[in-house]
């Protein structure tokens, strides 16, 4: 399916969080269509609805999981945005967007977006921008820099950081203003992650 260009209003992601606080995120097809169809695929379905935060890496960015949010259905790799969309020049993750995480050579998340907290020209071209905080950096900010503590990264022996208290977001919700958006074109192999094991 081509990718969705030059919409009037781009879909939005809003994530309502248990303290209160509101994050919206505008959606951009044209940069990362896939990546969007899966993140508005998952969203759509409920399944980061009551799920924590889960991995604070401070002065450098915000994880909302790495682990699918626990859900099965989420478990699944979708390809490099631009090896599927050749066409697509990448754009550098930056303050303010939102990007796509990934495993390597075995796909990018399905889901798993996070929040840059400085420029990452190195990630450019490997993790891709799907969208923009409209509303709440605020509120990324604050979560950016809350007591963590250490966990270990599930399927290793490494160290990662968690907020000590736990920022639940308590529902998603999406506004796609009359747009549809197919399911995701997923990798043909399902290398998975041991953190999703």
């Amino acid at each position: 399916m081509e990718p969705k260009l030059h919409l009037e209003r781009k879909p939005c992601l809003k994530l309502y969080l248990k303290s209160g606080a509101k994050i919206v995120i505008e959606l951009w097809p044209e940069a990362a269509p896939n990546a969007v169809n899966s993140l508005i695929y998952v969203a759509s379905h409920g399944w980061m609805d009551r799920h924590a935060i889960q991995r604070i890496a401070p002065g450098k960015w915000v994880d909302l999981s790495y682990n699918a949010y626990g859900h099965e259905e989420c478990r699944y790799l979708i390809p490099d945005e631009y090896r599927l969309h050749p066409e697509i020049e990448p754009l550098t993750p930056r303050p303010g967007v939102i990007c796509m995480g990934g495993y390597d050579e075995a796909g990018l998340a399905s889901s798993e977006i996070f929040f840059p907290l400085k420029d990452f020209p190195e990630f450019r071209g490997i993790y891709p921008v799907l969208g923009e905080v409209i509303a709440g950096m605020d509120e990324i900010q604050r979560i950016a820099e809350l007591p963590t503590r250490e966990v270990i990264y599930p399927g290793t022996d490494k160290k990662i950081l968690e907020p000590t208290e736990p920022q639940i977001i308590e529902r998603a919700e999406l506004e796609l203003f009359g747009e549809t958006y197919p399911a995701p074109v997923r990798m043909e192999k399902q290398d998975l992650p041991p953190c999703w094991r």
